[in-house]
């Protein structure tokens, strides 16, 4: 048996979850010049140019493209604050090669995609933020666990860092402070969905399928923009004593899809599988507390009704419902040299686990981070993470130059290995050299 994409990963850090004002608001504002909006509008960001090559037969240029992401901020009067972000996005790869259909092309060779475009208002203990908008719940390095709001740009697997693969959300928020509480409320009208692009994709989610059978993917079905299909949440959290914890409900339609199964008989059957996105409920908190150089870091979240494929090539839609639990737990060590450790180990439980889906009832695993400065501009960086209950994991080294202030260069390789069926393993013909150079202003 293999794993099953059962955790959404990432190589970078998430982002730490800070109980007070600044959770919501970020840092103060400077005014830059005098605009129609108001103080401040000056352009800030990155434009980078971004190259990999897979190594696994047949090699390929996969990506060769050019992201400007840029925004601007400033004040609208006393309390009232505004952002506005884009992205735009070309791949020259589809310029010099077929590889890929032309559905692929469609989907990744341009994209202009709106980031944070947002209204922040303040008043009393009260804050507000209206519009698309990065809600970040989770507090793990490297892993998306209690960061259920998010959606995701899957069409890299959980390759890209981990601020430029969530995909912000049109929703309105409200936070409330007092003394050591934090409460916030959070409604979603209009959810975004993780983007796992299209089938011949270097990294799409392809399903199970038994030799010889043909297979055809359905255009994604995604829920219908009513009162039935919002997404909202609640979440307390608390600073006592060095210990920040919180809790949360979230009822939402899972932004990960769910591929539901059809089987048209012949002499060659043919499967036919289409993307929805079911009703969930999540349940989940978090903890965190800095002990000096070393960080505790733990979460967890129950996960009702959401549904996972089995292997039984006969059962009607191919999918069983299993109420789950996620959790993790992890330590961050400062160390000497600029150096820095992170040791994480996480679990999924199935409860009234069913045999016939690919995962095994108690799934474990565990991730290594390690990095340090080699120079005053050099920095060596690495993420191991594996199954425990199987060899399926992934490796991610790479080395970055800070040439100058504003400019970075970055060298990289991801390899994966495990069996067909592994989180990992699935990508075992995927593996990859990239670099990437950005200025950023």
């Amino acid at each position: 048996m293999a794993i099953s994409a059962c955790f959404s990963l990432t190589c970078t850090a998430a982002d730490d979850d800070l109980l007070g004002r600044d959770s919501l608001f970020g840092d103060d504002i400077k005014p830059v010049a005098t605009s129609p909006l108001g103080t401040g509008g000056g352009i800030k960001g990155f434009v980078q140019f971004e190259g990999a090559r897979t190594t696994s037969s047949p090699d390929h240029w996969s990506k060769l493209r050019t992201r400007a992401d840029l925004n601007s901020n400033g004040k609208l009067g006393e309390g009232l604050k505004w952002k506005l972000g884009v992205r735009l996005d070309y791949d020259f790869v589809y310029g010099i090669n077929d590889f890929y259909n032309s559905a692929v092309e469609q989907n990744q060779r341009l994209d202009v995609a709106l980031r944070e475009n947002y209204l922040d208002y303040s008043v009393g203990n009260w804050d507000f933020r209206f519009g698309r908008q990065h809600v970040v719940w989770g507090e793990m390095v490297g892993l998306f666990f209690a960061d259920v709001v998010s959606a995701r740009d899957q069409r890299e697997f959980i390759l890209p860092e981990f601020d430029q693969m969530r995909t912000p959300q049109w929703a309105a928020r409200a936070e409330y402070f007092v003394d050591d509480m934090h409460a916030e409320l959070l409604w979603i009208p209009v959810a975004s969905y993780d983007n796992i692009g299209k089938p011949g994709a270097e990294y799409f989610p392809y399903q199970p399928l038994p030799p010889g059978a043909n297979v055809q993917y359905l255009a994604e079905q995604r829920p219908d923009r009513n009162t039935n299909n919002m997404n909202y949440g609640v979440r307390l959290s608390t600073l006592k004593n060095g210990w920040d914890v919180s809790g949360f409900y979230y009822r939402s339609s899972d932004t990960n899809p769910t591929f539901y199964r059809e089987i048209v008989l012949g002499p060659t059957p043919t499967f036919i599988y289409q993307a929805r996105h079911d009703r969930i409920h999540q349940f989940g908190g978090t903890l965190a507390k800095d002990f000096g150089d070393i960080v505790l870091k733990a979460e967890g979240v129950y996960t009702r009704d959401r549904q996972f494929a089995v292997l039984n090539m006969t059962d009607p839609d191919g999918l069983v419902k299993q109420n789950t639990l996620d959790w993790a737990v992890g330590l961050d060590f400062t160390l000497p040299a600029e150096s820095r450790l992170n040791v994480q180990f996480f679990q999924r439980q199935h409860f009234d686990h069913n045999p016939e889906i690919i995962s095994d009832r108690l799934e474990n695993g565990y991730s290594l981070f390690a990095s340090t400065k080699l120079t005053n501009n050099w920095e060596a960086q690495a993420l191991f993470i594996s199954s425990l209950n199987r060899s399926d994991w992934l490796f991610r080294p790479r080395v970055t130059w800070n040439l100058q202030r504003n400019w970075r260069l970055l060298v990289g390789a991801d390899v994966f290995n495990g069996p067909p069926l592994g989180l990992f393993g699935r990508f075992d013909q995927h593996d990859r050299v990239y670099s990437e150079v950005r200025y950023s202003f």
